[in-house]
């Protein structure tokens, strides 16, 4: 299910003390009564899962959190490594606005930052990569976005959700999240504090070799234009997502089990108060297009509009969430980006500033 600009995956699995299914994140802060519609609709009513899972701690998978484990009585699992910043014992590192050129980018220095505190509730993941509530998954450890961050994998049929370790949109972008045109992309650069991790977790994906990838931010993706565009961020993860400057980009932030140990000096450039002068007019443009498109969409009797709760089925995949996972035809692509372009890649790793492919980090996006 998307809420707003992020996902939440509804899972079946074995039964537990609650049902036979399990929540995958949690969303944003006021959706709790969204996902528990949405859990009766398809599981029965008073339907609870057997747990919630999180991919990672930030705002806004969590943002129900609380409430839905204190509804439904049942546990939460989590890396330990995201435990401090689900019990209040330390925040994240700051967001970074100066990065990514975009305006869900510039917006980030208002995000919520602070933790949340879940207490006793929250429990660490098992050690062996089991997953509660779900035995035919696993679960892999893909930091970089967050320290603790994890993905979920179903061998039987290669179905991964992955967090914000990868996503399907463009994450800065916020006409991506109006568009939710398909395209594999790094984590979040403004919420990103560890780009070597973030690359060696792209990498193990990968390696993987997933059929199917859902992401917390942007539709599912299936078939070999998923897998080519994987393959080509592995490579060039460098060049595509790591940014050409910010706070994290030379030096990642320190945590550790406690939390946040140090972070590096914030990026001072006389960009600084321009970009924050852009998210607030982006917030007064967004809000102004939500209401402007609620209002149309009313008197028309149409379909929900993209910042609305949208609801997809999946049953081939007991993911009740995009349904008909895109597998994009080579035709499509070739319509969207043109032709592709053969790759020279005889010198070794290209610089920044030579890279061409699509989504390199110097684009600029609404």
């Amino acid at each position: 299910m998307k809420i707003v600009f992020v996902n939440v995956y509804f899972v079946r699995g074995s039964s537990g003390p609650g049902g036979n299914w399990v929540l995958i994140d949690a969303g944003l802060y006021g959706s709790a009564n969204r996902i528990k519609k949405v859990a009766e609709a398809h599981f029965g009513k008073d339907a609870r899962p057997s747990a919630i899972l999180l991919t990672h701690g930030h705002f806004d998978h969590v943002g129900a959190l609380k409430e839905l484990a204190l509804e439904w009585n049942v546990p939460i699992y989590a890396n330990h490594l995201e435990i401090p910043y689900l019990t209040g014992l330390s925040s994240y590192p700051p967001p970074d606005p100066s990065v990514g050129g975009g305006a869900m980018a510039y917006m980030s220095f208002m995000y919520p930052k602070k933790p949340i505190n879940v207490g006793g509730m929250v429990q660490p993941l098992p050690a062996d990569g089991s997953v509660p509530g779900l035995p035919e998954w696993r679960w892999f450890h893909t930091p970089g976005h967050s320290p603790g961050h994890v993905s979920f994998f179903r061998e039987r049929d290669r179905t991964m959700i992955v967090g914000d370790a990868v996503v399907t949109r463009k994450p800065e972008s916020a006409l991506a999240v109006l568009t939710d045109a398909p395209e594999v992309c790094g984590p979040p650069a403004y919420f990103t504090p560890d780009w070597p991790a973030a690359k060696k977790s792209v990498e193990e994906i990968t390696a993987l070799r997933p059929e199917v990838i859902a992401t917390g931010h942007g539709v599912p993706m299936r078939g070999e234009r998923m897998l080519d565009e994987l393959d080509e961020l592995a490579k060039y993860f460098e060049q595509m997502a790591v940014p050409t400057h910010g706070r994290y980009v030379n030096h990642p932030a320190i945590m550790n089990e406690q939390g946040v140990v140090s972070v590096p000096d914030a990026v001072s450039t006389p960009a600084t108060k321009a970009l924050t002068i852009a998210g607030l007019i982006t917030v007064a443009g967004l809000a102004a297009l939500a209401i402007s498109r609620r209002k149309k969409n009313h008197k028309a009797n149409a379909a929900e509009g993209p910042l609305d709760t949208h609801i997809y089925y999946g049953d081939e995949m007991n993911l009740s969430v995009y349904g008909e996972i895109p597998e994009v035809e080579d035709n499509e692509l070739r319509r969207r980006n043109g032709p592709k372009q053969p790759r020279n890649n005889s010198k070794g790793n290209k610089g920044k500033d030579d890279f061409t492919g699509r989504n390199a980090p110097s684009n600029n996006y609404p």
